[in-house]
């Protein structure tokens, strides 16, 4: 299993890292594109939807990436749209987390689709113009969110106590959630310090922050931003442990599917675009 996990790695990364560092936007969007379509026909799998279904609705979302892709908006999309996915994830994340794996299903299958497919989309749009924006930032979006979740493993492990949500997800603890969102503090103290002293291809996402909301605001976006990763976490694992699933599907040899990869990911970028537009 440690074989092909590594192995499966190693593929990812040699793809992924040359359209990450690629001076023009089109191929990351276009790779992100294929990724986010997989995860929509993992998503309507996960809701019920079977088949043909559920990869038609896969196609339909990569399709409508693409519409966007081709209207300009992988660069600049409009800045509602990021005000959208926050609504979808705080309060659409909060009901989920409070009904529950039994009350999960008692939303209609088509409502559920839809507002996967609508937060599936609009991740894939922020991660487009993030990566228009410049490497630094991209990548400080995605190093928060790695951050937090090393930061919470090893602070679960180490210091947990309290249950965070043992319905869906027993591993984690209140005492990691905390630990996630100091390695985020930490994390950007330190990339601030390299801001300021590398001429980089572009703000991150903690200098654009610290500029428009002082250091205290900072402080309170960053730590925001670290609960959400939590957020995307457990939403996914509560539909497949509503589904009776372990992994999402089985694409990536020993990492489960795209959505097991990417659930931390997605209400971060969009958020992250939000506070980066007041």
């Amino acid at each position: 299993m440690l074989k092909q996990r590594v192995i499966t790695a190693l593929v990812l990364l040699a793809v992924l890292l040359p359209a990450l560092f690629a001076p023009i936007a089109w191929p990351f969007a276009v790779l992100t594109l294929m990724a986010i379509g997989a995860a929509g026909w993992e998503w309507a799998r996960l809701n019920g939807v079977a088949g043909g279904g559920a990869a038609a609705l896969g196609v339909a979302l990569a399709a409508a990436c693409g519409v966007a892709l081709a209207a300009g908006w992988a660069a600049a999309a409009p800045p509602l749209a990021w005000w959208v996915a926050t609504l979808v994830w705080v309060l659409g994340g909060a009901w989920a987390l409070r009904a529950g794996p039994a009350g999960w299903p008692g939303l209609s299958r088509g409502l559920r689709c839809v507002l996967g497919l609508v937060a599936l989309w609009t991740a894939w749009l922020a991660l487009a113009n993030a990566k228009s924006i410049g490497v630094n930032f991209i990548l400080s979006i995605f190093c928060l969110v790695w951050a937090a979740d090393i930061a919470a493993y090893f602070g679960g492990r180490t210091f947990g106590r309290r249950k965070l949500a043992p319905a869906i997800s027993p591993g984690k603890s209140w005492e990691g959630v905390w630990s996630g969102m100091l390695g985020v503090l930490v994390l950007a103290a330190l990339w601030l310090w390299i801001d300021r002293s590398f001429a980089l291809d572009s703000m991150s996402l903690y200098s654009r922050l610290g500029e428009r909301l002082r250091m205290v605001g900072l402080a309170a976006a960053l730590v925001f931003l670290a609960a959400m990763s939590v957020v995307g976490d457990l939403v996914e694992s509560l539909a497949k442990r509503s589904a009776g699933a372990k992994d999402s599907s089985q694409l990536l040899p020993g990492h489960g599917g795209v959505l097991d990869r990417i659930d931390a990911l997605l209400p971060v970028f969009p958020l992250a675009l939000a506070m980066s537009s007041l």
